[in-house]
């Protein structure tokens, strides 16, 4: 009988790789814990603004995708302790997922995994349309892996709360980004597309935030939002060993969440 392959895989909005890297974050992923860790908004324009450690942790391989569009912005990375077959950050001159540095795309023999930080929708209508747009064509790229026969795990920060177990406070938030119906209407969509919310799978009744407002100490009065996500598509659906969020690792606004899978 074939030994089955347990794959742990992370997920993280840094809020800036090179804070997270003062506040503990090569401690953490020096550890060795987790097999996949998928960062986003590292803030980076240029991977040689990091550390040796921070490029590559001990026991990891490191891939970005910088935003260097605007200092400072956006930015995705992923550690991974197995060398993927393919790793793609571009995804057509005019493709939305090509900018920003937003996506990362990666090809495992088991799994197609998208390591993305969406796009928020707070700076005004035009961002918003920007925000919707990115989802839409997100949505279809999906739908053109899972039409090619690929398993798929995407995750990242989605910067939208899904239903109201999903924030502390939905009825005040319903005018808000990130809790707008329209938002919330594309994820919707994810179930139909033959996608899964993991945490909601494993925890259907579980109040569990991932981001929390600094400014205001919610973190400590725990008013949050479940901002990150594991979406699997569905015949991954039963390789799920566990879904989780880790709200006591602090280093940023965003907490990590993760999942195994047993292949």
């Amino acid at each position: 009988m074939k030994k089955r392959k347990e794959i742990t895989l992370v997920s993280w909005n840094v809020n800036g790789l090179r804070a997270a890297g003062r506040k503990g974050f090569s401690e953490w992923i020096g550890t060795g814990e987790y097999d996949i860790v998928c960062i986003q908004e590292t803030k980076l324009q240029n991977v040689d603004q990091l550390s040796d450690e921070l490029q590559g942790p001990d026991g990891y391989m490191g891939y970005f995708h910088c935003a260097t569009e605007r200092k400072g912005y956006s930015g995705t990375a992923i550690y991974t302790k197995e060398e993927p077959r393919v790793v793609r950050i571009h995804f057509g001159d005019d493709s939305l997922l090509s900018k920003e540095g937003r996506v990362i795309e990666m090809e495992f023999p088991e799994f197609t995994l998208l390591n993305v930080y969406f796009p928020n929708g707070g700076a005004g209508e035009e961002r918003l349309r920007y925000k919707l747009r990115f989802y839409d064509e997100f949505l279809d790229h999906l739908r053109g892996l899972v039409s090619s026969g690929r398993s798929v795990v995407f995750c990242g920060d989605v910067n939208t709360a899904h239903d109201e177990i999903d924030l502390a406070r939905p009825k005040e938030n319903e005018k808000n980004t990130g809790f707008l119906r329209v938002e919330r209407d594309w994820m919707d969509r994810l179930g139909p597309a033959g996608f899964i919310d993991t945490f909601r799978a494993l925890h259907p009744d579980t109040v569990a935030y991932t981001w929390w407002d600094m400014k205001t100490w919610a973190r400590q009065r725990n008013v949050g939002w479940r901002l990150d996500y594991f979406f699997v598509s569905s015949d991954l659906l039963d390789s799920i060993t566990d879904s989780f969020v880790l709200p006591d690792i602090e280093g940023s606004d965003h907490c990590p969440l993760g999942i195994t899978l047993s292949l």
